[in-house]
């Protein structure tokens, strides 16, 4: 049975990857997590039992913990989603992002390179390292164009800063030690699971309270929206056949200002919940201050993942905001849970 060592697997997408993988292939996945404020081990109840996940509560930076689960388990494959991944935290404190997100993966990539360099031909062979990254290290683009494999790192905010600095030291680990590295950068994620200090179920969840919807500047900013499972299954896609050393944009093609996502879950809003005394909801938006150094736009061209590789998004933007909107309607339970700690729904990097 092949064995995947999954770091950050409580977190949103490590969760929901986790979770794909515990539906869709007979892998075994071993889950190392931290459980910082945004690890939740209710996102992985229904595993419990489930002999294929073994989870374990640690960080990537242990490296006698990682050492040892690599042995132990015989990984044939690690996959990091371990990072602090959000930029209005990082504003605030840049410090724990260079040490998770940089010496953080320079811990797993050295421990993951030892481990391979012990491993006989047709494990070393078979060995993969797929970083998870994002499309925020290529830093903005004007009102035209796509980030592409080949687009130059810019990053502007701090977390972009420290996911750039990652994506360099696994493509150097790739052509200093022929460790075979992978290196995903996704557009913006939506979908179960996420942690509400991002856009999507910020709104959501606020909305449900009767709670002004806060909109940065005047909404214009623009993203790429990928629906969660869709990205699983890039991920999943580019383990199996990808080649190494290689590097796959994973884009929703599904661009939206900040302002159409906030009118569209405004909208489904009043159609899903018409009894709500808060309808219409949109009059519950307010625009405030926006973000220091906010990128005006993103969106990634995925040609290269489509055309070697054969992966196509299942979800158009409409489709997949609908089924997130349902999901966190029918689990306001995990809601309340994931939200009796320290953060409220404030507003965070502002500088103020």
């Amino acid at each position: 049975m092949q064995s995947i060592l999954v770091t950050g697997g409580a977190g949103f997408i490590g969760a929901n990857f986790v979770h794909f993988l515990s539906a869709e292939t007979d892998v075994q996945v071993i889950n190392l997590d931290k459980l910082a404020y945004a690890g939740n081990l209710d996102t992985l109840a229904s595993l419990r039992g489930n002999a294929r996940h073994v989870f374990v509560e640690g960080d990537i930076g242990d490296r006698d913990l990682v050492r040892r689960l690599l042995g132990d388990y015989r990984v044939d494959a690690v996959v990091n989603f371990a990072a602090e991944s959000h930029v209005d935290r990082s504003i605030e404190g840049p410090a724990a992002f260079v040490e998770t997100n940089i010496v953080g993966t320079f811990n797993l990539l050295d421990c993951a390179r030892e481990y391979w360099a012990g491993l006989g031909v047709s494990g070393k062979d078979g060995f993969r390292f797929l970083q998870v990254s994002t499309d925020e290290v290529y830093g903005s683009l004007g009102p035209t164009g796509k980030f592409t494999e080949t687009s130059p790192y810019a990053p502007n905010s701090p977390y972009a800063a420290s996911k750039a600095a990652a994506d360099h030291l696994v493509r150097a680990w790739y052509h200093t030690y022929g460790l075979p590295v992978l290196t995903t950068n996704c557009s913006n994620n939506y979908g179960p699971y996420q942690f509400p200090e991002k856009l999507i179920p910020l709104v959501i969840l606020k909305a449900l309270r009767g709670e002004r919807l806060p909109v940065y500047g005047d909404g214009s900013n623009v993203r790429d929206w990928l629906y969660v499972g869709d990205h699983c299954r890039a991920i999943w896609r580019v383990l199996e056949a990808g080649r190494p050393g290689q590097v796959y944009g994973v884009g929703g093609g599904s661009e939206r200002t900040n302002l159409q996502v906030v009118d569209t879950l405004c909208g489904l809003l009043d159609e899903l919940l018409p009894e709500s005394p808060y309808r219409p909801h949109d009059r519950l938006k307010t625009f405030v201050a926006d973000r220091p150094g906010h990128d005006k736009r993103y969106a990634i061209d995925a040609h290269k993942l489509r055309s070697e590789l054969g992966w196509e998004p299942q979800e158009h933007f409409e489709s997949g905001l609908r089924r997130t909107l349902t999901w966190y309607l029918e689990n306001q339970t995990w809601c309340r849970r994931v939200m009796d700690g320290s953060y409220r729904g404030e507003r965070l990097g502002s500088l103020a």
